[in-house]
């Protein structure tokens, strides 16, 4: 029985240890999301245009995807995305995580770590992103954005687009190509972050959600740069 007992005791210790650990891992991807897009936005020559950014529904952050490879390569991250409550019309709703992956071709060599900023620009894009996954510029179309605060979405490649993307690797940032990565539910990550399984339509939808803590700062910054939606969707 003491035997037993002891048994009980270290799984109870070893199963708060394992909760608090990835309890740490999402609160440092929040926190570094939040961290990219201030040091973006901190930029005004290069930073994402606010005529786009005050017309989207949703920021999806992608801190330090991994890309790279020889002829073949591919690309893995692991993010967090936010939508405008109340249809798009209200405040920052509480965040659900994500992961992007996929593959691509070319002529490349080596390896770098780069962050994604994605706005979703429409209703059609916050429904892809309701879905278990999707494929940028399969379900979801994709243009890679302009930079500069003062830059405008007035060109069809941007008005057309359910997503626009940008990337950042050794200070520049610039628009980014996304077409073939497929962007996934991170539903553990969900998990661990609110304590219990919750989807996507729950927090990027309904919005009725409470914020967890360690979400904050990252909604916090995007209410700093973009409050609300005062200019009409694409």
């Amino acid at each position: 029985m003491k035997t037993m007992s002891i048994m009980a005791f270290l799984a109870t210790v070893m199963g708060a240890s394992i909760a608090s650990a990835a309890e740490s891992k999402e609160a440092e991807r929040l926190q570094a999301a939040a961290r990219v897009f201030q040091e973006v936005m901190d930029t005004p020559d290069k930073a994402i245009p606010q005529d786009l950014l005050e017309r989207c529904e949703c920021v999806a952050i992608v801190p330090s995807m991994k890309k790279g490879g020889f002829i073949f390569g591919g690309r893995y991250g692991k993010g967090v995305v936010s939508c405008r409550k109340e249809q798009g019309a209200g405040p920052w709703g509480p965040p659900a995580m994500i992961t992007v992956k996929g593959g691509s071709f070319g002529l490349q060599i080596g390896g770098a770590a780069v962050d994604v900023v994605m706005l979703v620009m429409d209703r059609d894009g916050v429904n892809s992103l309701l879905k278990d996954k999707f494929t940028l510029g399969g379900d979801a179309s994709v243009a890679g954005g302009p930079v500069g605060r003062a830059a405008t979405a007035q060109t069809d490649a941007y008005m057309k687009a359910k997503m626009i993307s940008y990337s950042r690797s050794r200070g520049v940032f610039a628009g980014l190509e996304l077409k073939g990565a497929v962007v996934t539910q991170d539903r553990k990550a969900n998990r661990s972050l609110y304590g219990k399984p919750i989807g996507a339509k729950e927090l990027l939808m309904q919005g009725d959600v409470a914020i967890p803590t360690q979400a904050e700062s990252l909604i916090q910054t995007l209410t700093k740069h973009s409050p609300a939606r005062n200019r009409k969707p694409l």
